[in-house]
């Protein structure tokens, strides 16, 4: 909503003026230059992240266009305090979609951070000032927001897998699914074995268990097989 004021009526009628360059000056000046030579003036104001609150961003007529006195000049100022936003779904996105989705909004990227996640750069999570962030809250445009990404190493550790039972081939597959990255270590074969293709393990360490217990991601898990 635009603000107008009428100065200076005792102005002579007629009489040419030239309208003087605003751009980048405090309203508070402005308002006076255009005091000073009799002019009106009409104010809208608009945010602008970097731009300090109350200086003129544009105006018009154009810097000195000649205009008779009463002459109604309009100008454009950064609003001082940024309006308020809902902020964006970003979770779970790739962090240049993230980017991207937060550009448009009119908000900033502050630090980065990584954690343990199978996916590298997924967003894991938003925050500001230590506070959590999700979709539809509201923020204030041009606010800093530091995303938590993940490390694409998956968890620091995994469970223990049961292996009993399996052929060695099997095992391995096991042992290295998903995101746990374990490995096959010492491989013992016991008794007589007419073949090692169709042995399976009988005993394992570490073993697996229904406890919390884990391992951490890469260790190796040995193997005792018989047939």
């Amino acid at each position: 909503m635009s603000v107008f004021f009428a100065l200076r009526s005792y102005t002579r009628h007629g009489e040419s003026l030239p309208v003087p360059d605003l751009k980048g000056l405090k309203i508070e000046e402005a308002v006076a230059l255009l005091r000073d030579r009799g002019l009106r003036y009409s104010i809208d104001s608009l945010y602008i992240a970097d731009l300090p609150g109350g200086t003129i961003t544009e105006q018009d007529p154009a810097p000195n266009t000649t205009v008779k006195a009463k002459r109604t000049i309009y100008l454009t100022v950064v609003k001082k305090h940024p309006p308020d936003i809902s902020f964006p779904d970003i979770e779970n996105k790739p962090l240049e979609e993230a980017k991207a989705i937060l550009l448009n909004a009119g908000i900033k990227i502050g630090n980065m951070t990584y954690r343990s996640h199978v996916s590298l750069n997924t967003v894991l999570g938003a925050s500001l000032n230590g506070k959590f962030v999700h979709a539809g809250d509201v923020v204030p445009k041009g606010v800093s927001i530091n995303l938590t990404l993940g490390d694409g190493k998956g968890d620091a550790e995994v469970d223990i897998p049961n292996l009993i039972g399996l052929t060695l081939n099997e095992a391995r597959l096991a042992a290295s699914g998903g995101s746990s990255s374990l490995s096959i270590g010492e491989v013992i074969y016991e008794g007589s074995i007419a073949d090692t293709s169709k042995a399976v393990i009988i005993r394992q360490n570490p073993v697996a268990s229904d406890t919390l217990v884990q391992i951490p991601i890469g260790s190796r898990i040995n193997i005792v097989l018989s047939q």
